[in-house]
């Protein structure tokens, strides 16, 4: 909490989180870096929410990452995927990552599972592609709350993540109006390093955000672990096999080869042979 009670902000390093995605789907620094600032966001949305709820995010762009997919829960884990991680872009402009450009053009839909008869859909245009605009466009007009977003990562020169992670700030009601707190917290925010960086330094949430938000009266009211976690199991996917139906399921019974199946969310493979292809179809 900022202020008097006038600000909220979610401070996450997700560099592990990022790391482990990077490594799973074999991306590209570009799709590294898109997959990461939508995880980061993708765990704030979930740390909004309660017991078993939920939320997707679905990017659709017309771009060469052809679009993002990421899940995320209450509990602090998250999953997800990109169309094509081996997506490679020159550097844009401004010689950084060119998430904006692999993303390109379309929409950004947040669906919320709320335990409710009707999932919570919200959608909106992609401002930019590069994810924290387009998060803060979202924020400000889906859910009526105006928000800042920073989201970054960090790749070496080996791909890998150095450091990842966001910083999303979102005005309360009471400070909506007060444009003495406004006015200080855009100064604080124009003069803040790039996130990317922040999150590649040895240094705690609360020591970063002391530093950002010098002189302003900062609570810490909830702390909670991250980690990219996928839900998928062999029992799962044999639930789908299952669902292809006996005409289908004996097709592929008759090719007398192990099938292969992959989790979009996590790359992981599930291999089922001829015989465990048998005892599905005879449980149907």
């Amino acid at each position: 909490m900022l202020g008097d009670k006038q600000a909220r902000i979610f401070a996450l390093r997700t560099t592990e989180v990022t790391r482990e995605a990077q490594v799973r789907h074999n991306c590209s620094p570009v799709a590294t870096a898109a997959l990461g600032r939508t995880l980061t966001i993708g765990l704030v949305l979930g740390a909004m929410l309660k017991g078993d709820q939920s939320v997707t995010i679905q990017i659709r762009g017309d771009g060469p990452l052809k679009g993002i997919m990421v899940s995320a829960n209450s509990n602090g884990t998250a999953k997800g995927y990109v169309g094509n991680p081996h997506v490679d872009l020159p550097l844009n402009a401004n010689g950084k990552l060119a998430v904006g450009q692999s993303v390109g053009q379309g929409n950004l839909h947040v669906i919320k599972d709320l335990g409710l008869k009707d999932p919570y859909q919200g959608t909106v245009p992609l401002q930019t592609g590069e994810i924290a605009e387009d998060f803060a466009y979202y924020f400000t007009h889906s859910e009526q709350t105006p928000s800042a977003v920073a989201l970054g990562v960090l790749i070496g020169t080996d791909g890998a993540p150095l450091g990842s992670g966001g910083i999303i700030i979102q005005l309360l009601p009471e400070a909506i109006n007060d444009e003495q707190f406004i006015a200080s917290l855009e100064q604080k925010l124009e003069s803040m390093p790039s996130v990317s960086s922040i999150f590649a330094e040895e240094k705690s949430l609360e020591e970063i955000l002391g530093q950002i938000f010098v002189g302003m009266k900062l609570q810490i009211l909830h702390e909670q672990e991250v980690a990219f976690r996928c839900d998928c199991s062999a029992h799962r996917f044999s639930k789908a096999l299952i669902t292809l139906g006996k005409e289908e399921l004996q097709e592929l019974i008759d090719l007398g080869e192990t099938i292969e199946t992959v989790c979009h969310f996590c790359s992981q493979t599930y291999n089922f042979k001829v015989d465990q292809l048998e005892r599905l179809l005879s449980s149907i």
